[in-house]
């Protein structure tokens, strides 16, 4: 299983924010059998991408 196109695109904008919020993005883990990717930034930011592009927290950071 691969990302999809709306997924890899959420991951770039994601990314590119918490990188603005000067994040460090400690992990970054496509799962291939949920089709979820996975990011944690700095210490306490938990962002899930699902296949559709839709991306949320894990849990409420304090940004």
């Amino acid at each position: 299983m691969l990302p999809t196109t709306e997924q890899a695109l959420a991951c770039v904008s994601v990314c590119q924010m918490l990188s603005n919020l000067y994040k460090d993005i400690r992990l970054f883990r496509f799962d291939d059998q949920t089709g979820q990717v996975y990011i944690l930034a700095g210490d306490e930011v938990q962002i899930i991408i699902l296949s559709n592009g839709i991306w949320d927290f894990v849990n409420e950071p304090k940004l």
